[in-house]
């Protein structure tokens, strides 16, 4: 019975989802948590190249086969209380182009999109892949 622990934490997954839409169309969704809350559903976390958090937005470079924008993921933010939040990428669209980009491409949300302030602290928890 695996389907009972799903059902009744349905309710507590749904209740931290904010998304955000754009003029440009584009739309983020951030789910948020707190560290201690139990992690329910099992992902495949994706693969990236390279991290760097500005002082108002988190870049990441990531696999692409020509098709790759940032509303293919998902973000999930974890609040990490006095330590540094935790920020992982789920891939919620697979980039089924031809055109395999070698150095990856580069995805960008601002800390107002992810619903955090200016400067916040925070790591990435995907895998890193070194060439």
């Amino acid at each position: 019975m695996r389907v009972l622990p799903l059902v009744l934490a349905a309710p507590l997954m749904l209740g931290g989802c904010v998304i955000y839409a754009s003029d440009s169309g584009e739309t983020t969704t951030v789910r948020t948590s707190s560290a201690s809350s139990v992690q329910v559903q099992a992902r495949e976390l994706e693969s990236v190249h390279a991290v760097r958090f500005e002082r108002d937005s988190a870049v990441v470079r990531v696999t692409s086969n020509g098709c790759t924008d940032k509303s293919d993921f998902r973000v999930e933010i974890t609040d990490g209380g006095d330590m540094a939040g935790e920020m992982t990428l789920v891939r919620a669209e697979p980039d089924h182009c031809r055109a395999l980009v070698a150095e990856g491409v580069e995805v960008s949300w601002t800390y107002a999109e992810l619903g955090l302030e200016r400067g916040a602290a925070l790591v990435l928890a995907n895998p890193l892949v070194v060439p």
